[in-house]
């Protein structure tokens, strides 16, 4: 006796997925891409108002307006900024990556939270600590100290990554040519990190040219401290505008000049057999040293940091947590951070489902769209909503609406990556075969892509509300009247020399920046195969 698989089950309902039918989708892959197009659309809209202001302005008023001296030694201070910091973020984050992964390391796990654990105290509030500490700093050194212990982590953490999952084969092999441990560092390891240290040197860049707060601390000028200072004196002048044209510049600029040096080179093992383990190489000698090199490095980057904060905290007392001030501060914060959160997730699932679902020419166009935008500072995102907002809907200018979609647009990256790994996770053939089983397409999408998705989703909006946590320059300019969250009033305190107020603040910002951070370093090794 035979099984006809193809006639209706004995309870008379019938399968969507007959035999020789594909399986519907849950949602029409046109009305996605519908939705997918809007929000590309909607993420260009600061890009839109650079552009639209810069010819608005005019050419001889714009051409008169960035070649002009000031603007001349914002550049110089920027480039030397960028052109001192990101080798010295590369040195610190690949010499920590290598030291963690493949020495014989005491204490090497210990070590590897260490080394990413600064990416929980932003910027701003590193050069408040390092301000208590040597109230004179200021200037070009000063702001590279500060940048450079405050974002190391960004190399430190693809690299290790990098160097964990790497095939030691190929360095095996260089050893049997008779290489040295070092020439096979610099002529077989190093090459294999291109991907992690230009990724890592953009990520650098860009939080050089977007950073606010740490810069202004110390009288530090760079093209985003003089566009605040432009706005605080003149709303959206032209001067302003035009200053944010040449930062959109060097951001794009940075973004080209990343993709055209990662190369095209891809290091992989296709062989048969499983991928053996690095032997961590004998430090001998080099064990005290290299303990002292990281010991120092930690101190700086975030024992002095935490110092201080607790210092100021103890001073400050008992009424500097006063909870009419700090709660509602934290209340803000974790309202935005939530809001923020769920929105970036939502948005950016249409576009994560068609890069795994649909890839192409066209789900790659409306990635890059959002890409772009993510990599201007926020200062830029912030002017072009306060712009867009008062001049075409008024009503919802300083609203919290405007806020939380500044902030989708701004880390909307984060939840996409996220996501997109999940959907990779979660192939369509397991919705096959549960619409092969009787459920319409839009419940086994939820019963099955969605629940596989979902871990990667909890992942990308925790990364999401990290960095709303740690927001200061467009929550600034778009937050309601009267709304404080931990960064600004963090901002308020210490801009007013109130170190004791303020550090309450930038304690709170510490203890929600550390789950995030662990999560992400959990989630490079994840990756990692670790």
């Amino acid at each position: 006796m035979t099984t006809d698989l193809s006639a209706p089950p004995s309870g008379g309902s019938t399968t969507t997925a007959g035999r020789g039918k594909r399986p519907r989708p849950p949602f029409g892959v046109s009305a996605v891409s519908i939705v997918a197009v809007l929000i590309a659309l909607f993420s260009l809209v600061p890009l839109g108002y650079v552009a639209y202001m810069t010819v608005a302005t005019g050419w001889d008023t714009a051409v008169a307006l960035i070649f002009r001296p000031r603007v001349m030694e914002l550049l110089l201070n920027t480039l030397l900024l960028t052109i001192i910091t990101v080798p010295l973020c590369l040195l610190l984050g690949v010499a920590g990556a290598w030291l963690v992964e493949r020495t014989s390391l005491r204490g090497h796990r210990i070590w590897a939270v260490l080394l990413a654990a600064p990416l929980a105290i932003p910027a701003f509030v590193n050069s408040y600590a390092w301000v208590s500490a040597v109230p004179s700093m200021g200037g070009l050194w000063s702001g590279v100290l500060i940048a450079t212990l405050s974002y190391f982590p960004l190399v430190y953490i693809p690299a290790a990554a990098s160097l964990s999952r790497l095939d030691p084969a190929i360095e095996q092999s260089a050893a049997a040519l008779g290489l040295g441990n070092w020439a096979t560092f610099f002529r077989v390891v190093l090459p294999q990190l291109r991907i992690a240290m230009t990724g890592g040197a953009l990520l650098v860049s860009l939080h050089l040219l977007a950073e606010y707060g740490a810069f202004a601390m110390i009288r530090f000028d760079t093209f985003t401290t003089a566009i605040m200072v432009q706005y605080q004196s003149t709303f959206n002048g032209a001067a302003g505008n035009m200053l944010a044209s040449v930062l959109v510049f060097f951001c794009l600029l940075l973004l080209v000049a990343e993709v055209r040096s990662r190369g095209t080179a891809r290091y992989a093992r296709i062989g048969p057999g499983a991928q053996g383990r690095a032997l961590r190489l004998p430090l001998h000698v080099y064990q005290l040293p290299s303990q002292l090199f990281l010991l120092a490095l930690t101190a700086l980057a975030l024992g002095l940091p935490l110092f201080f904060v607790l210092r100021w905290t103890a001073l400050g007392g008992a009424p500097a947590w006063a909870a009419d001030e700090f709660l509602p501060a934290l209340l803000a914060t974790l309202g935005y951070g939530l809001a923020g959160a769920a929105a970036t997730i939502v948005v950016a699932f249409p576009m994560a489902y068609l890069a795994v679902r649909h890839p192409g020419w066209f789900s790659k166009s409306l990635e890059l769209s959002n890409y772009i935008t993510s990599s201007l500072p926020g200062i830029v995102v912030g002017l072009a909503f306060v712009t867009v907002s008062i001049r075409l809907v008024p009503g919802v200018y300083q609203t919290a609406g405007v806020l939380v979609a500044a902030y989708v647009l701004l880390f909307l990256p984060r939840a996409l990556v996220s996501l997109r790994a999940g959907l990779a996770q979660a192939p369509k053939e397991l919705d096959e075969a549960a619409q092969s089983l009787g459920k319409p397409p839009l419940a086994s999408f939820i019963r099955v892509t969605l629940r596989l998705t979902a871990p990667a989703a909890a992942g990308g909006a925790a990364l999401v509300f990290l960095a709303i946590a740690n927001e200061l320059t467009a929550t600034l300019l778009l937050s309601p009247n009267g709304t404080r969250t931990l960064a600004t009033e963090f901002w308020s305190k210490s801009s007013e020399i109130d170190y004791a107020g303020a550090a309450p603040y930038a304690l709170l910002m510490i203890l929600l920046s550390a789950p995030m951070t662990y999560l992400l370093f959990q989630q490079s090794k994840k990756v990692a195969g670790q």
